[in-house]
């Protein structure tokens, strides 16, 4: 029977999609000793960035990450993607994969979570669902919060990882569940996203201070976390990425499938959902999901070209 593998700081950590979150992630595991033995990305150019940056290697091969890792963490985009590096007929992270752990941290759809553990466990490996609700700073610090599903083993092995990664760890259960989870997490976020760009916008409209109107809206029932991260980047039109409004758009729609397929009428989420895709239709998809403001202000819809900064397409890490 194959073990699970005892983790320290010198298990070996391979990585899988490189961009704003898994670069962070990497950049903190190296800074807490862990060996980086290698990192992959669909993107060559970004993958070579963060291996020179973190001196390890850029790997070309999938299989070849999993022969260099004991512990792989994903962090890649949608659906497609988290199927193709786990069943590809000639390159996957399965080949050869016995004893690896795998920890996913992407948001996805929960199917897609359930059936790569499925295939795991096939392979005599072990993985962790572990979709994050946080951002880029919180990657780089260790300060996550992560929810966790699969088997309880596996995640007890885990631990010793996660703890390095992130300050809030909830073990939600059973796969497909803390997927689940953060399918809710980000359908409210987008939604008081949403909420909050529209109030602004009707308050800019009527002619209120809006330094004023955001005041009080953090002292009454309107303050929410989305009101301290993105009201003022709203009003001064500061969408430098964090969270992408294309990523806030296919998370919306993860959530309204699980609506589906119990029955539950959704419709806050519903429009919510076809916001974003507005925003994404007016080529702003690629900023912050803050940019929905640029849909909610009158004298925006005629222009949506948002003051960024110099460097808002740079990554800190």
């Amino acid at each position: 029977m194959i073990q699970l593998p005892v983790i320290s700081r010198d298990s070996r950590i391979g990585i899988v999609g490189v961009g704003r979150m898994g670069a962070n992630m990497a950049h903190r595991l190296k800074d807490c000793g862990y060996p980086i033995t290698g990192v992959y990305d669909v993107v060559p150019q970004v993958a070579q960035a963060v291996s020179e940056a973190l001196q390890c290697p850029r790997v070309s091969s999938l299989a070849a990450l999993t022969a260099a890792s004991d512990v792989v963490i994903t962090v890649v985009t949608d659906d497609a993607a988290m199927r193709a590096i786990y069943t590809h007929p000639s390159d996957n992270l399965l080949m050869n994969a016995a004893g690896t752990l795998f920890l996913n941290c992407a948001t996805i759809t929960p199917q897609v979570h359930v059936d790569c553990m499925t295939l795991a466990h096939a392979a005599g490996a072990f993985m962790l669902e572990c979709p994050m609700a946080s951002s880029i700073p919180q990657a780089r610090s260790g300060q996550l919060c992560l929810m966790v599903a699969g088997d309880s083993a596996t995640y007890e092995a885990a631990l010793p990882l996660l703890h390095d990664l992130a300050t809030d760890i909830t073990f939600v259960g059973g796969p497909g569940q803390a997927a689940q989870l953060k399918a809710l997490v980000n359908m409210v976020m987008n939604m008081n996203t949403a909420a909050l760009a529209e109030g602004l916008g009707l308050a800019d409209a009527l002619g209120l201070d809006l330094s004023l109107v955001r005041e009080v809206f953090a002292k009454t029932g309107a303050n929410s976390r989305v009101l301290q991260t993105d009201a003022e980047d709203m009003q001064v039109r500061d969408h430098a990425v964090y969270f992408s409004a294309s990523h806030a758009a296919k998370d919306s729609y993860i959530a309204l499938a699980l609506g589906q397929s119990v029955g539950l009428p959704m419709v806050l989420a519903d429009a919510t959902a076809r916001q974003f895709d507005a925003v994404v239709a007016e080529g702003l998809g690629e900023l912050d999901k803050s940019a929905i403001a640029e849909l909610c202000f009158l004298e925006r819809r005629a222009d949506h070209s948002p003051v960024l900064p110099a460097d808002a397409g740079c990554v800190a890490v």
